[in-house]
């Protein structure tokens, strides 16, 4: 039974807390709106913690004449440069040059374009480059000595959906982890909606003005839910495609990446990944259903290590791997048989029977998350009113309010006031907090003072604020998502950190009951 007798109402409730889902909500209660956002899993648990990392405007889109896309993205590079200096940073990419695959004089086209279109760019434009004459050994073949290199960026994915959430929670929304939507009906002008706890069952009713369907992978089959056929709903179709990556010990010194052509005109990145590993990624599968998730196949890890191996001087292969994760992008079907080919720009699909409005989206990029926002507020615009029109790109995400140029100053300020605590576990925190890490050392000053070291730079203080302040409530969510410390511990070290957490949690519950009854 719904434990709200009467139901909350709200101008907008999203669907879904992934990177657009945290957007809209953000950019909806910065604009005074009340918002409430729901999310049935962990935030960021599915898409938006499986993406390359890349804030990038998708130099190989140029190919596909997708110009507004790549504009669009390399302009909001930028804003999220400014706005999360401390999750975000410039990142070089070097393009080896082999014969065979795309000539010098269509690459060189295409890097000019990128260069230009964007509007104002603040990072280095493109060049080509000797490969044997880089600071350090290219760790590629010895025949393949020329390539161009350009700049793009690279972002913490999972900790910018929470950031904008904590973003959207200060602005006065209110966020809902491990919340999903059971049903929602339209009756007298408003959505009557029904959620449900899915830990502890508990339900409870809300109205809004609005919905908005950022369910991501689960787009189409939340349409088909909150817009039925049989009363004038028109679906679109959505085209789910799986994009893997393998990560492997560090390949190659040097902080810039690799964009690697293949023979099937797709490209593969090798990214400088949590200092010690590389990144490998990604694919363009067809993935028929999210009924079992997704996850990796051998033929796409089989992908991977061909692709790169035609490049590296000493090939890798499977044993080489330490771990794999596969993301689903749920694009807008546009009949392209490629799967490379489907747009990756976003599409609105506006619905307002009985004038009663819902926004379902699909495709998008994490790079154009925020002004996805902006259009989304653009097409509920006739039935909100808001205090202010589009803010996002000038407010800095919590924790990152200096300036990117500022980053190294920040860093060296943090260590400087914890110089007895381990000076790489403070860049590895600020590389998720920034500012906020003071707030989570607050006066600790020895290892003794954070609690429990569980291994991989993750510490209980840490834990802790996770926990409290960023709805972290499985171990998965921690070593995974908000940190990438999983990464760092053995297999041990992770059993151990998920018995305590269980059993921290169960003492708390314990003392919770005991204080109830009394």
């Amino acid at each position: 039974m719904s434990t709200a007798t009467h139901p909350e109402i709200y101008d907008l409730l999203i669907i879904g807390g992934g990177i657009n889902g945290a957007g809209v909500a953000r950019d909806a209660a910065g604009r005074g709106l009340k918002v409430a956002l729901c999310e049935q899993n962990d935030f960021a648990g599915a898409t938006s913690s499986a993406s390359t990392k890349l804030i990038h405007g998708g130099l190989r889109y140029l190919e596909y004449y997708e110009f507004r896309l790549v504009a669009e993205a390399l302009a909001e590079r930028e804003h999220l440069l400014n706005i999360a200096p401390h999750i975000a940073w410039p990142l070089r990419f070097v393009m080896p040059h082999v014969k065979g695959l795309r000539p010098r004089w269509m690459i060189r086209l295409g890097l000019w374009l990128y260069d230009h279109i964007g509007g104002r760019i603040t990072l280095p434009h493109s060049q080509g480059i000797a490969l044997d004459r880089m600071g350090a050994p290219s760790g590629l073949r010895a025949d393949i000595t020329r390539g161009f290199a350009y700049s793009d960026a690279w972002v913490d994915d999972a900790r910018l959906v929470i950031l904008n959430l904590l973003s959207a929670q200060e602005h006065g929304a209110d966020i809902h982890a491990r919340t999903r939507l059971l049903n929602a009906r339209r009756s007298d002008g408003t959505w009557q909606c029904e959620l449900e706890n899915t830990v502890t069952g508990a339900r409870r009713n809300v109205s809004a003005r609005a919905l908005v369907n950022a369910a991501g992978p689960w787009v189409a089959k939340m349409d088909q839910m909150l817009n039925p056929a049989d009363q004038g709903g028109k679906h679109a179709a959505v085209k789910l495609v799986r994009g893997s990556h393998i990560i492997v010990p560090r390949l190659f010194a040097g902080e810039h990446a690799y964009i690697l052509q293949n023979d099937d005109k797709r490209i593969v990145f090798m990214i400088p990944y949590e200092d010690k590993f590389t990144l490998i990624g990604t694919t363009d599968v067809p993935q028929e259903s999210m009924d079992n998730g997704a996850s990796i196949s051998v033929e796409e890890e089989a992908y991977l290590l061909r692709a790169v191996n035609n490049y590296l001087a000493r090939p890798i292969d499977h044993a080489d791997i330490v771990w794999r994760y596969a993301g689903v992008r749920p694009l807008f079907d546009d009949e392209a048989d490629n799967p490379s080919a489907v747009t990756r720009d976003y599409t609105l699909v506006l619905q307002d029977a009985d004038n009663i409005p819902c926004v379902s989206i699909y495709g998008g990029k994490i790079t154009t998350y925020r002004r996805l926002a902006e259009s989304v507020l653009e097409k509920l615009a006739p039935w909100t009113k808001t205090r202010r029109g589009p803010w996002s790109k000038e407010e800095s995400l919590p924790g990152g309010k200096f300036k990117r140029a500022d980053r190294a100053q920040e860093l060296d300020y943090l260590k400087k006031k914890y110089a007895r605590l381990d000076a790489h576990f403070l860049t590895r925190l600020f590389g998720r907090h920034g500012r906020l890490a003071h707030v989570i050392l607050k006066e600790a000053q020895t290892p003794a003072e954070l609690g429990r070291d569980f291994g991989g730079g993750l510490v209980q203080r840490e834990v802790e604020y996770l926990i409290m302040h960023e709805w972290a409530s499985q171990p998965e969510d921690i070593l995974w998502r908000r940190t990438k410390c999983g990464l760092h511990m053995s297999e041990q070290q992770r059993a151990e950190f998920t018995a305590w957490f269980h059993a921290r949690n169960a003492a708390k519950l314990k003392t919770e009951f005991k204080a109830e009854l009394e």
